[in-house]
């Protein structure tokens, strides 16, 4: 018969105590990133904000004109110098650009501009005129020797830069030469406008 030893058959009793609570241990270093996520819903809006405060005011729209139509009821005579046809009557002078007292549309608004001279001629006389550009002659009006006088006119369209000047001149008495008009009808007449500023493309 066999014999088990003695302590094998005494059973085994182990007891776990718990000890006090630690102190928290020191913060870990952080972990890598991870990937990036897929974009989400897109939410909903959200409450309308309060109005905002007025701004500042804007530049003035700019508008650009230029135009004048002036006439004369006087005739006039070549003699020994050039003259510059000078006007008594004025029909549209905006913003006064055409000096009645020279004789000559001032350019404040470059671009480009159309003109129109028209004048009555004198029987048994030239009519020999200049459309000038400052000191150059630009275009001519003229009518030969008639028996018959007749109106005249000339038109064209120029570039002018500000500053430009434009006027109407008589030529001198080498030839003969004359206007017509009287005090009761205007027979000369001189007119231009703006037609494209130089800042429109």
């Amino acid at each position: 018969m066999f014999l088990y030893p003695l302590a094998s058959l005494i059973p085994r009793v182990f007891l776990s105590l718990s000890g006090e609570k630690g102190d928290r241990g020191d913060r870990g270093l952080q972990g890598k990133y991870g990937k990036t996520g897929s974009v989400g819903a897109r939410g909903h809006m959200g409450p309308k904000g309060q109005k905002g405060s007025v701004g500042p005011p804007g530049d003035r729209c700019k508008n650009h004109y230029a135009a004048f139509s002036v006439g004369r009821k006087k005739p006039l005579h070549s003699s020994d110098y050039y003259q510059t046809v000078v006007f008594d009557t004025e029909f549209v002078n905006l913003y006064g650009h055409f000096n009645m007292f020279t004789g000559r549309f001032y350019c404040y608004v470059p671009g480009i501009y159309f003109f129109s001279l028209n004048v009555h001629t004198w029987n048994q006389k030239e009519t020999y005129l200049h459309i000038m550009r400052n000191a150059e002659e630009v275009v001519i009006l003229y009518a030969q020797v008639s028996d018959r006088s007749i109106m005249q006119s000339q038109s064209l369209m120029l570039e002018l830069q500000e500053q430009d000047e434009v006027w109407v001149r008589l030529f001198k008495g080498e030839r003969e030469n004359a206007i017509f008009s009287d005090e009761f009808d205007t027979y000369i007449t001189f007119s231009g406008y703006l037609v494209k500023h130089a800042s429109e493309p």
